[in-house]
Order: C-alpha cells, then sequence, then structure tokens
C-alpha cells in the first residue's frame, strides 16, 4: 500500500506539471499552425527537428534513464548516498563529452543524414525566397537541422538530471521544465519570424534556446538536494561501463515508438505535401493524455520498482506493476474513445484559421483517429517496458522491440498506399498491439502471474463505464458546425461541456461498477472534505 500510495503521488506531481508543459505545447502548436500551415516550410522543420528529437528519445529520455535510473537507486540504496554522489559526477562528466562529439559529428553530417531519412524531398519544388533566392526542401531542412542539433546535447543533461532527481523522488522539476521549451518556441515564433528571409528559421532558435532553459533550470535544484555537479574523470567506473552495457538493448526497447514514428516521417516525404505536418500534428494530440498521465505512470514506477527489484520484493514488485496498469487502463480506454470520436473538433477548434484551413484539419483528424485506436496499447507498452529495465533486464524488450519495428515497416508499406498517411499512423497503432502481446507473454514467463486477471476485469468493467460516455460526447459535439472557421466561444463551450459531460457520466457509472480506481478516487475526497471540516 505504501508503494501504491508512492505511486500515485508521484504520478499525480508529473502528472499536474506536465499538463502545463502539455497546455503551454497545445498553445505552441497553434500559434505554429496559425503563423505557418501545414506545407513547405513546417514539412521542412518537423523534418529538421525530427532527427534531433529522435536522438532525445532514443537516448536521453529513453535508454540512458532506463539504465541510468536501475543502476543508480541500486547503488544509492546498497553503497549509500556518497558514493551515489560520485556515480552522478562522473556519469554527467561522461555524458557531456560524449554527447558534445554526437552534437559536432550530428552538425557536419547533416546533409547526408537528411537525404537519407527524407528522400522524397529532393523531388519537391524549390520555395521562392524574398530577393529571389531559391531553396530546395532539402537545403532548407539540412540548415534548419545543424541550427537544432545542439538541442540534443542539453536535453541529454536534463534526462541524466530527471533521472537523479526522480531516484531522490523529487518529480515536480524535470516534468515541468518542458514548459520552457514551450515558451521559448512560442515567444521566437512570435517575435521574430519577421527577422528572417525564411520565417520558421525563428522556430528552430525557440529550440536551442529552450533546451539551455531547461538545464539551467535542473542544476540549481540537484544542488539544493545534496548533488552539486562537479566535473570528475572516471571512465572505468563499474557502474558507467553496467549503464552503458543496459543502454545499447534499452535504446530499442524504450524507443520502438518513436522509430515507427520516425519510420512513419520517412515514408511521409513520399507522400503529397504536407504529409509530415498532418501526422506530426495527430501526434502532438495522440501524446497530449500519454504525456499527462502514461509518461507519469512510467517515470513514477521505475524508481518504486526498481528498489523492490534491488531488495528481492518480487511480490511487491508485480503488486506496484499491476496497480500502474490497471491505473493506466482506466485513463486511456475514455481518453482513446474521446479522441476518436472529437478528433475533428479538437483540429476545429484550434487549430483552425490563418493558415489552416478545413482541408488540412481533416486530414490531420484522419492521422489521429488512427493513432488513437492504439494509445492504450502504448500506454501499456510504455509501462511494461520500465518493469524489464527494474530487473535490469534490457535485452528482452529489445528483441521484442526489433519484431515490432518490422511489423510497423511493412504494415506500413501495405497500407501507405490506400490510406496514405492515415495508413502510416493504422501501422504505428497495430505494431504497438504485437509489442504488447510480446511483452505481457516474456513478462510472464520472467516473474510468473501478476494478478493478470484482476487487470482484464478492470480494463472490462472501464471499458463498459465509456459506453454511455462515448453516447453523450457524440450527441453534444452535433450542435457545432465544425467545417467553419470561428465561432471559437462557441465551439469551445460545446466541446468543453461534450468533454465535461462525457468525463461526469464516466466517473458515475465507475462508481456504480465499483472500478477500485474511482472508488478510491472518491475515498480520498471524502477523507479530504472531512479533515477541512474538522479544521473549520
Amino acid at each position: 500500500m505504501s508503494e501504491k500510495r508512492n505511486i500515485a503521488m508521484a504520478a499525480g506531481v508529473l502528472g499536474f506539471a506536465t499538463v502545463l508543459s502539455r497546455i503551454m505545447g497545445m498553445v505552441r502548436d497553434m500559434v505554429v499552425s496559425r503563423l505557418f500551415g501545414a506545407g513547405f516550410a513546417t514539412d521542412a522543420f518537423f523534418a529538421a527537428f525530427q532527427i534531433p528529437n529522435m536522438l532525445r528519445r532514443f537516448f536521453a529520455e529513453g535508454a540512458l534513464t532506463s539504465a541510468f535510473v536501475p543502476t543508480f537507486s541500486g547503488w544509492l540504496t546498497q553503497r549509500g548516498e556518497d558514493e551515489a554522489k560520485n556515480l552522478a559526477d562522473v556519469c554527467f562528466t561522461t555524458l557531456t563529452i560524449v554527447m558534445a562529439l554526437v552534437t559536432i559529428l550530428g552538425i557536419v553530417f547533416s546533409p547526408q543524414i537528411v537525404h537519407l531519412m527524407f528522400p522524397g524531398f529532393l523531388h519537391e519544388s524549390p520555395l521562392a525566397l524574398p530577393g529571389g533566392k531559391i531553396i530546395t526542401k532539402s537545403e532548407l531542412t539540412i540548415f534548419l537541422n545543424r541550427l537544432m542539433f545542439p538541442y540534443i546535447f542539453f536535453i541529454s543533461l536534463v534526462a541524466l538530471c530527471m533521472g537523479i532527481l526522480n531516484t531522490v523522488r523529487h518529480f515536480f522539476t524535470p516534468a515541468i521544465s518542458t514548459v520552457f521549451l514551450n515558451l521559448s518556441m512560442i515567444a521566437c515564433a512570435v517575435f521574430l519570424h519577421n527577422r528572417f528571409s525564411v520565417p520558421i528559421t525563428a522556430l528552430a532558435f525557440g529550440v536551442l534556446l529552450g533546451g539551455i532553459l531547461q538545464l539551467l533550470l535542473q542544476l540549481p535544484i540537484l544542488y539544493r538536494l545534496g548533488f552539486p555537479i562537479r566535473p570528475r574523470f572516471n571512465f572505468s567506473h563499474p557502474a558507467v561501463r553496467k549503464i552503458a552495457l543496459l543502454m545499447g538493448p534499452a535504446v530499442f526497447g524504450v524507443g520502438v515508438y518513436y522509430m515507427n514514428i520516425t519510420v512513419g516521417n520517412i515514408l511521409a516525404s513520399l507522400l503529397p505535401q504536407g504529409s509530415i505536418s498532418y501526422l506530426y500534428y495527430a501526434q502532438r494530440l495522440f501524446e497530449f493524455p500519454q504525456g499527462i498521465f502514461t509518461v507519469s505512470v512510467a517515470q513514477a514506477i521505475l524508481p518504486s520498482m526498481s528498489r523492490q527489484a534491488a531488495s528481492g520484493e518480487v511480490e511487491g514488485l508485480k503488486e506496484s506493476l499491476g496497480f500502474a496498469l490497471r491505473l493506466t487502463l482506466f485513463i486511456t480506454i475514455p481518453a482513446m474513445t474521446g479522441l476518436l470520436i472529437c478528433s475533428t473538433p479538437i483540429f476545429s477548434l484550434l487549430f483552425m484559421g490563418g493558415a489552416f484551413d478545413y482541408m488540412k484539419a481533416e486530414n490531420c483528424s484522419r492521422a489521429l483517429f488512427y493513432y488513437s485506436l492504439g494509445l492504450s496499447l502504448v500506454a501499456l507498452v510504455r509501462v511494461l517496458v520500465p518493469t524489464f529495465y527494474a530487473l535490469q533486464d534490457t535485452k528482452t524488450p529489445a528483441q521484442i522491440a526489433l519484431v515490432a519495428f518490422i511489423f510497423n515497416l511493412l504494415f506500413s508499406l501495405m497500407l501507405m498506399g490506400p490510406l496514405r498517411h492515415g495508413g502510416l499512423a493504422l501501422a504505428s497503432t497495430l505494431s504497438a498491439l504485437c509489442q504488447m502481446a510480446m511483452l505481457l507473454y516474456f513478462l510472464r514467463r520472467k516473474i510468473g502471474r501478476f494478478r493478470g486477471r484482476s487487470i482484464a476485469m478492470a480494463g472490462g468493467k472501464t471499458l463498459i463505464a465509456t459506453l454511455p460516455m462515448a453516447l453523450v460526447v457524440s450527441l453534444v459535439i452535433r450542435y457545432a458546425d465544425w467545417s467553419v472557421s470561428g465561432h471559437k466561444l462557441v465551439k469551445g463551450g460545446i466541446l468543453g461541456g461534450a468533454i465535461g459531460g462525457g468525463i461526469a457520466v464516466f466517473l458515475l457509472f465507475s462508481y456504480i461498477l465499483r472500478i477500485e480506481e474511482v472508488s478510491e478516487l472518491f475515498g480520498l475526497l471524502r477523507k479530504r472534505i472531512e479533515k477541512v471540516k474538522v479544521k473549520t
């Protein structure tokens, strides 16, 4: 019960911080869509940003965090705080050197990387700039990529700081730091876009500035919590070698979802112009509930399960995992349903206007629909994979991820013809289904049964409670014409009413069905009200 409470509280803190970040991210995307639309420049920017962002997800927030947190947690638990501080210094110093080299190589070989990843850009018509200069989409992508590549240097150090802070149960600062990336991009887009011959260059400056601000936010908190980062050169440190060995397979285990997205963007460069932008905007909305809740649970559960694994508490680890999976299904099933029903209204309300018309909204909505089918699947994968890492097994999820990646490539090639960019989104969902099924199978073989029946029962009850919610939402959104721009207050009121009414109906039926998670929520609210009454 203590670990359940710790996980729930940590997930709550992370969720709250991430809500703020995701709201600012949504504002950022609204600004980008209004100023730049979806076409030549946005395709180039999103493709260029994809490269350092992919590395961030694979190596920084993905493999590095998954390898570092269990090792650092075990070091702290078994050897004490002084040894853990020493390890933090060594890792920070080593990572600084490695990522500096990676950044230099990325800038130098940017043309080769862009041509390899986005071959379709070579055949698109160039853009005429003010003054008569001509620039191709490949040239613009290379320029923007070189400008943004140092972002991976700063964000990798941020990820290491995040791992240290999460291990000592400080979750808020790492989660809130992405707000500064969004604020930086918004400010640069609004105030600097008129200062460049290619206005979207301002966004690239915003990315670089945001990475610097995120790192500067972490260091004072580390110092206050007793981890004043200092240079320490000890590349032969046994824990560093262990982290490096764990990171290799972890790249695939954590990063396959993002690799699938990357493959989708590569293939989208062969589709009509705007396809990369449609996928990007859809991914952003798809990741909104993921970032608020699923990532929060995954981040919160890894330190807890790492401690339990290090102490040999297998039953406790199973209990933590089961709780996290039930909680994940309870949130993501209604969120998935809401996105499926409201995909077009969301794009109409948030993005339509300026350079973003209804046709673009419909194309983005199509991609979001197919992505949303896999919301719960991707969420379960993000909780299951860290369980293997808590057990210091990075090979099994890596092997599973490789198979899932191959499935995604095959599905993409099969579906991109008939469904275009929607087929690429659907391929990602089908790949997540394969990956989740394999993870469950091999995890059960590794640790035995982990209350699968109760997890399935919880998911079934959640699905039943979602059906009346879906009916309410479907009826309410019919009161607006989502094909026309403007009328933001009316549209916002209708969509907000649909979402609010749907949540209320879902919680009511969840309570009637005695779903454990909502019963605990109402119990906590009752206790809080009673405490307030006693104080007054």
